[in-house]
């Protein structure tokens, strides 16, 4: 379920031509080290070489346990891998930890953090590593069609969420927390019981039509995309009166087909 395993049309092959190999993840969001190690190929004429381990922090709004971090990394030390983490969440991972981010990429060879969603800004991620990689990422950006012109004006949007927008995250984290204690007290809803540590709820109904709940739920000025199973997630422009109006937009739906 990893984003550039599965949500990225196959990116990694087209452009890297690189064959992955999933793990799956493990409750807690980590890919459990023995696991790892077992699908690392032999060096053999017949199998794809191993070079790149990548994570992701967070994973389904779960932030990877720092004491799992030099774990992994002694593994990539030990087979001569690269270590690349998924970060576009970094920062709300670090803030439900009280650790800096310095702390979470000093374990890493390279990782990207994504500008808007959680920090505001309106569009925009940074790709970070040493001066080596970053010279040649930029080769092959240029490669697979340049970069942005005049872009500055992105870029003062994201130095200010960086600057302004990091330590509000908690706001996020708090909210989340609402919105999945609201929506566990309602009948036809099951909420994940795994402490809600950041800014993601996941919401599975259990019944009525999907359909039916997102036609109320617009009805009442609340957005989401129809289906059994729903991830709900806090952010920037969702303050706490929105979360209480969107609890009361589920409860009467479903309120009023019990009736």
């Amino acid at each position: 379920m990893a984003h550039c395993y599965r949500w990225e049309a196959g990116g990694a092959a087209v452009f890297g031509s690189i064959q992955p190999q999933p793990v799956e993840f493990e409750p807690d969001g980590t890919l459990a080290v023995a696991k790892v190690e077992a699908v690392i190929k032999p060096v053999d004429d017949h199998y794809a070489r191993t070079r790149l381990i990548c994570l992701e922090n967070t994973q389904a709004g779960k932030p990877l346990p720092m004491a799992y971090l030099p774990e992994i990394r002694s593994l990539a030390l030990r087979h001569g891998l690269a270590l690349h983490m998924d970060g576009a969440r970094l920062f709300n991972a670090s803030v439900a930890q009280g650790i800096p981010v310095s702390a979470i990429a000093g374990q890493v060879d390279s990782l990207n953090v994504c500008l808007s969603k959680g920090l505001g800004a309106p569009v925009g991620s940074i790709l970070c590593g040493s001066r080596d990689f970053i010279r040649e990422a930029r080769h092959w950006r240029k490669m697979a069609g340049g970069g942005m012109r005049q872009a500055g004006m992105l870029a003062a949007a994201g130095i200010h969420a960086l600057q302004h927008h990091i330590d509000r995250l908690a706001e996020d984290h708090y909210n989340a927390t609402l919105l999945a204690e609201g929506l566990a007290d309602i009948d036809g809803l099951k909420v994940d019981t795994a402490p809600v540590r950041t800014n993601m709820v996941f919401v599975k109904l259990t019944a009525a039509d999907p359909a039916a709940l997102e036609s109320h739920l617009k009805q009442s000025g609340v957005l989401v995309r129809g289906g059994r199973v729903m991830r709900l997630v806090t952010h920037l422009d969702i303050d706490q009166a929105g979360i209480v109006r969107a609890v009361e937009a589920f409860r009467g739906f479903f309120d009023s087909t019990a009736a």
